[in-house]
């Protein structure tokens, strides 16, 4: 008989051993990571027996992983298993995908067990993965605090009305090279990203950075990709943290300097 599937999405080192308890339990383990838009869309071509998602580090991406598979008509009926052991989260979880299972790293085989015993007859489909920032302000996606200062590079001309009301004494500037707390970037073409990331990732030090593209699914959508944003900040001397849906047509990862020693 063949070993049941099981699909692994927003894997760390952090995952390695309940990763590891599963394949003990007999299952096939796939954990590779999602690098690029077309790694979701081959996610339906081979149907896994359950999707296992990590929530302890990055949940915003994890969540959203959650939400495309409940999007896809083949994997509509897979079951949901996300690791994640704070009660904010899986109450915010099931407010989504009340049909997924929540477990904490040490008692996923039972609940994967549990999940593929019981698919889910009838699963919820969110209308969007923007679903999952109903109700947050773009600011307080976005890390912007009371009396920040805020560096807007290539925004567009109306991304002021996006955001809508900003904390207090907050400062939005799109010239100038002064202090700043946070700047956000929008990438329009490859190239842009080639020739700017020396000086944009130079110039952060304890402040933060969002790297922003248009997704494959807006009509402003180009050749950067979430995978090439993350290569590029990486081979500068950043590390990222956080992933974002600004609105329907962007999409942005935060940056910091990364630690040395």
């Amino acid at each position: 008989m063949p070993k049941q599937r099981i699909r692994v999405l927003n894997g760390h080192a952090g995952s390695a051993t309940w990763i590891e308890r599963l394949r003990e339990a007999g299952y096939d383990v796939d954990a590779r990571p999602i690098r690029a838009p077309a790694d979701l869309t081959a996610l339906g071509r081979t149907v896994p027996a359950a999707v296992a998602i990590d929530l302890t580090r990055a949940p915003a991406r994890g969540r959203d992983f959650g939400l495309v598979v409940r999007q896809m008509k083949t994997m509509r009926q897979v079951p949901l298993v996300f690791v994640e052991e704070s009660p904010r989260q899986v109450e915010r979880l099931r407010s989504l995908l009340p049909n997924a299972v929540c477990s904490s790293g040490s008692r996923i085989r039972s609940a994967v067990r549990r999940a593929i015993a019981r698919p889910p007859r009838d699963p919820v489909r969110p209308p969007s993965v923007l679903a999952g920032y109903s109700g947050t302000p773009l600011p307080k996606k976005l890390g912007i605090r009371s009396g920040s200062t805020v560096r807007l590079v290539g925004a567009p001309r109306d991304f002021d009305t996006t955001l809508g009301p900003l904390p207090e004494a907050v400062t939005l500037r799109r010239r100038g090279e002064g202090p700043r707390d946070l700047t956000i970037w929008f990438i329009r073409r490859l190239r842009e990203l080639e020739h700017g990331i020396e000086r944009m990732a130079g110039r952060v030090t304890t402040d933060k950075l969002w790297m922003v593209w248009a997704k494959q699914t807006s009509p402003l959508a180009a050749d950067v990709s979430e995978r090439a944003v993350r290569a590029a900040g990486l081979d500068h001397g950043l590390v990222d943290f956080k992933i974002c849906a600004v609105d329907a047509d962007w999409s942005g990862l935060l940056f910091s300097r990364r630690k040395t020693g």
